[in-house]
């Protein structure tokens, strides 16, 4: 007698076998606010997800893509994904997109909100400072968390290097350097994407 398969014992063989895909050990997710509401981030739990598309390009053109250093400037702080994610639910903190308005409508980290690298410096008012007569006053000025599309993206170093000329504080400036490309890479949320 020749063994058989049923329709159920082959869909269960042939059918993928989700992980738990989760941002850490103990984080499986974590929940940050928006303008439009609270956004569950998580990462993608399938182990078989591949990027594709402009995102799975690994090599460009130097100018203007060339490899950014990992402190744009002295005193900025690079932080990594985990420091981010407790950024953006620490309500002090903004973290910026800092990408053209263009590559931010393709999709963005949740909670972030968008300031074009050559828009920083005409809005630290939207990250503390106040303006007088001889510019900003960043005295109260709240740490903020820049990224762009990733390690060759010079949009966020430049934004950083121009804050600190108008007076915002290097110190409270952090650096995401993984960008939008090792957000995606590890599969995490993104809102409004395209």
């Amino acid at each position: 007698m020749k063994p058989f398969l049923t329709a159920a014992a082959i869909a269960l063989i042939t059918t993928p076998i989700f992980a738990d895909v989760n941002i850490t050990r103990d984080m499986p997710w974590v929940t940050v606010p928006t303008e439009n509401g609270e956004v569950e981030i998580s990462r993608i739990d399938d182990p078989a997800h591949e990027l594709s598309g402009e995102w799975a390009r690994t090599s460009r053109d130097c100018p203007n893509f060339c490899v950014q250093p990992m402190v744009p400037a002295p005193g900025v702080t690079p932080i990594g994904e985990l420091e981010l994610l407790n950024m953006l639910q620490d309500p002090d903190a903004i973290v910026v997109d800092s990408r053209v308005a263009a590559d931010h409508e393709t999709g963005t980290i949740p909670g972030a909100i968008s300031i074009p690298y050559n828009e920083a410096t005409d809005r630290l008012d939207e990250l503390g400072c106040e303006l007088d007569f001889d510019g900003f006053d960043c005295e109260a000025a709240k740490p903020v968390a820049l990224f762009c599309n990733g390690n060759w993206c010079g949009q966020s170093p430049t934004a950083a290097r121009r804050m600190i000329e108008a007076g915002y504080p290097a110190d409270k400036i952090h650096y995401y350097r993984g960008g939008m490309h090792a957000w995606r890479m590890l599969g995490l949320t993104v809102t409004g994407d395209s």
